[in-house]
């Protein structure tokens, strides 16, 4: 059973009043990450190019790292129906693979890379602990938020044999949901045309087949990494807030955080979540880059979070 406890909203004055305000020399944490220096004088400085030389999220930049992620997408768009997500849901729900710590998790995402991201070609690894070391210098008190960014993108593991070897297009990319229309501003919105789902009229509506204020917990979001550890960290009796959760589910559904488009089916604790995720998915974005984490020295702190808020051995 998953325990929820209330979290304060997190308006810009009390988000202000959480974060670490220090002084140039205490910009390097305990893995060498450097911090921008805004953060410095109370916030986090987002870059302005990635690990390429282009700014962020920039699909339509010539090069051969994005030419590989439309190829992505359009495969994604393509096979991402209703029906394929159902059939997905059920059968990974069953949490029958292999069973290992939070940890072990994390050590096995060495072997994956997202062929779907326009601004990161390292290991995974590496973009969770500059996600969590970013976040825990700004916010030291919401231990919470640290380990949800370390564990945020865990469930990229279905890449891997073990996990069922699911392609690509089956596990990374934004999100977006299924039976109502695809929104405009959706990534690669084009190949949708290709989609089965596109003949079924019940699906080509604003609403489709849901109501207006459904919650997204009743919505059908297409398949992937996002989904599944979302189902792994609430089967197993993760502790996390509800908050927590919220960002492990939806941090990649960006026509929603990004964009603003499908804000008519949240309900009022979505509402409140999104906050959360807003802030978080900064941090998650602008932290990619070729600074290396210390792993051995960072790894205490963030041990002590996983048996805080998970068993020792999860069900995968």
């Amino acid at each position: 059973m998953t325990v929820s406890f209330e979290l304060s909203t997190p308006d810009s004055q009390v988000v202000e009043n959480k974060k670490n305000h220090c002084n140039t020399d205490e910009l390097v944490l305990d893995g060498g990450f450097m911090v921008p220096d805004a953060v410095a004088s109370g916030g986090f400085d987002a870059p302005e190019i990635n690990a390429f030389g282009h700014t962020f999220r920039d699909y339509d930049a010539e090069s051969i790292r994005n030419k590989q992620v439309e190829e992505f997408y359009r495969m994604n768009h393509i096979n991402q129906t209703y029906e394929f997500v159902k059939k997905m849901r059920e059968e990974y729900k069953k949490l029958d693979k292999l069973e290992m710590s939070i940890w072990e998790c994390c050590e096995l995402l060495n072997e994956v890379v997202d062929d779907s991201d326009p601004d990161l070609d390292e290991p995974q690894i590496e973009h969770l602990l500059q996600t969590a070391e970013a976040i825990r210098k700004d916010y030291p008190d919401e231990d919470w938020l640290h380990l949800t960014a370390l564990i945020h993108d865990l469930g990229k593991v279905l890449l891997l044999p073990r996990f069922g070897e699911l392609p690509q297009w089956a596990v990374v990319g934004d999100t977006h949901p299924l039976g109502c229309a695809f929104d405009e501003s959706i990534v690669h919105h084009k190949y949708f045309k290709e989609n089965p789902d596109i003949n079924n009229p019940a699906y080509q509506t604003k609403n489709g087949i849901y109501e207006e204020g459904c919650g997204l917990e009743n919505v059908m979001i297409s398949w992937g990494h996002d989904d599944y550890m979302y189902l792994v960290a609430k089967e197993n009796g993760a502790t996390l807030p509800q908050a927590g959760l919220f960002i492990i589910r939806y941090h990649s559904f960006y026509p929603l955080h990004r964009s603003g488009a499908y804000k008519h089916l949240m309900n009022k604790e979505d509402v409140e979540n999104l906050k959360w995720l807003q802030i978080f998915n900064k941090y998650d974005l602008y932290s990619k880059s070729k600074v290396r984490v210390d792993v051995e020295k960072v790894k205490p702190y963030y041990l002590s979070l996983i048996k805080k808020y998970f068993p020792e051995k999860l069900r995968w």
